[in-house]
């Protein structure tokens, strides 16, 4: 929920992408008797994270060795 925070509040695209990683990983991890509601909440975040990110700045995420390199 950290990585979706970072990547909502200062549109960092690679965080929230990493947040959408995250949460697919919690939820694999999960067992029958977790609370489903966070998990729930936790991909609803990370995934308005990167809705909210691609419409501020629609331009694809550039590597950041890319510009290392140039």
């Amino acid at each position: 929920m950290i990585f979706s925070m970072c990547g909502l509040m200062m549109r960092l695209k690679w965080c929230a992408w990493v947040a959408l990683y995250c949460s697919c990983i919690s939820f694999a991890n999960t067992r029958l008797a977790d609370d489903t509601k966070q998990i729930l909440s936790s991909f609803m975040l990370s995934i308005s994270a990167i809705v909210m990110s691609y419409l501020q700045n629609p331009q694809p995420m550039t590597p950041p060795w890319v510009s290392i390199m140039n």
